[in-house]
Formats: structure tokens, sequence, C-alpha cells
């Protein structure tokens, strides 16, 4: 039976994987959208033939098409970096969240369930990879930044 000196000694182990841990998924997270935002911007205002023919969900189909390519790009820029440096973070996850989640319904759903080795490929397309991106976003929101980010270093708290 193990010492409950043991078992505190394991907890604060475990707090500093934990905060290693979120940052690991706040760097991952932040350059994929950073690069997803960014391919969106350099490509100009107006979005390409693909996503004008998209069936985007409400709300922001109330918007036009240029509005939201432009948005996209506006959001997954700059949350990514709210998340490469840990500010506002909760913030961040949940605007990426909204993007992901728009991103499922009007494109990545209808492709199916596509594997991580075909991500660059047409056959990647499918809704596994933001599936994965969603939850790794959820983790962030429910738990945090950690301690190596911003929002800790500044005394930021945010409500989950």
């Amino acid at each position: 039976m193990p010492s409950s000196s043991f078992s505190i000694s394991s907890a604060r182990r475990l707090d500093g994987l934990r905060d290693l841990g979120l940052l690991g998924l706040r760097l991952w997270l932040a350059q994929e959208f950073i690069q997803a935002g960014w391919v969106k911007l350099a490509a100009g205002p107006t979005p390409p033939e693909w996503f004008a023919t998209l069936m985007l969900p409400w709300p922001v189909s109330l918007l036009g098409t240029q509005v939201n390519w432009l948005a996209a790009g506006v959001v997954e820029c700059l949350a990514g970096l709210a998340l490469l440096v840990g500010l506002h973070s909760r913030l961040a996850a949940l605007a990426l969240l909204f993007v992901t989640w728009v991103a499922v319904v009007s494109v990545h759903f209808d492709l199916g369930w596509a594997g991580w080795n075909q991500i660059e490929t047409e056959a990647g397309l499918g809704f596994k990879v933001p599936l994965m991106l969603a939850l790794m976003l959820l983790a962030v929101f429910t738990q945090g930044p950690g301690r190596w980010s911003l929002d800790h270093g500044l005394g930021l708290r945010q409500a989950p």
C-alpha cells in the first residue's frame, strides 16, 4: 500500500506534467490554426470557388461568403496566436471550437472519416482530424492554458 507522502509527491509531479501537456496542446493547435488562417488571408479577400459553394450553418450563413472567408482567416490567425502565447486561452479555444464546428458542418462531415495518413490529400478532408483538433481545444477550454502561459504570468483567471 503506498504511503500518503508518495501520493502527494506523485500528485505534484503530475501537476507539472499537466502544464507540459497543456503547453504541448496549445503549441500544436496554434501552429495548425495559424497556418490554416494564413493560407486563407494570403489567398486574398476573394474566397475560392469551392468555398463560395458551401452551405454554411446559421448564424454564419447570414454573412456573405467573402466575410466568412476573411473572418475564418482572421479568427484562426488571432486565436492561434493567442494560444501560442497563452493569452485569453479559453476564449481563443472557444472561438476556434466554433470555427471548427462550422468547418465540420460545412465541409468535412459529408466527406466521411479520413485517416491521419491522408491529411494532405483529397482523402484527408474528412472529419477525423477536425474532431481531434476540437478535442484538443476542448481540453484547453476546460483546463485552461497551464502555468506556462501569459494568462498565468499575468494572473488572469478565466472561467471555463
